[in-house]
């Protein structure tokens, strides 16, 4: 007996296990962000600023600001204004300082990475709970092979 599953549908049919493809790549994607983000708002960021924030914090050191933006607009496809208005807005919200060509981590900002760090850990124990290591691994690998070709698309068509 052949399982259908309807192709508009968000979740696979009774028993059908999804093959990996852009449709749930995109769901497991979006699932996450919104997670995530649930807890971004009650801590007054956005998806893009905790991705900049991030850089900065595990940089351990201060960071150029043009390569803290290459890396914000490299992992999110953002558009260079975009991503030096969210360096501006960190600024401005006390998180880094932003000191000529040079960004650092504030108090402010090493305290809320903490916070933001260790409740969406906790969070993720939940939702990789049961996995095998396994196959943790092998997920991993497929993603960042399908990242690289994904990356390598994009920059063909951008010639």
């Amino acid at each position: 007996m052949t399982i259908h599953t309807n192709p508009t549908s968000t979740t696979p049919g009774p028993s059908a296990t999804p093959l990996l493809n852009s449709r749930v790549l995109a769901l497991a994607h979006y699932a996450a962000r919104a997670v995530l983000e649930s807890v971004l708002v009650r801590h007054g960021l956005v998806f893009q600023e905790s991705v900049a924030l991030r850089v900065v914090a595990v940089a351990g050191a201060p960071v150029d600001r043009n390569a803290l933006v290459g890396e914000v607009v490299g992992a999110l496809k953002a558009d260079p204004a975009d991503a030096h208005r969210t360096v501006t807005a960190l600024a401005d919200k006390g998180l880094v300082a932003a000191e000529g060509a040079v960004v650092r981590m504030t108090d402010a900002g090493r305290e809320l990475y903490a916070a933001l760090s260790a409740e969406t850990q906790e969070i993720s124990a939940r939702i990789y709970a049961g996995i095998p290591e396994e196959d943790l691994a092998v997920a991993g690998r497929v993603l960042a092979l399908v990242t690289e070709r994904e990356n390598a698309e994009l920059a063909a068509r951008n010639g």
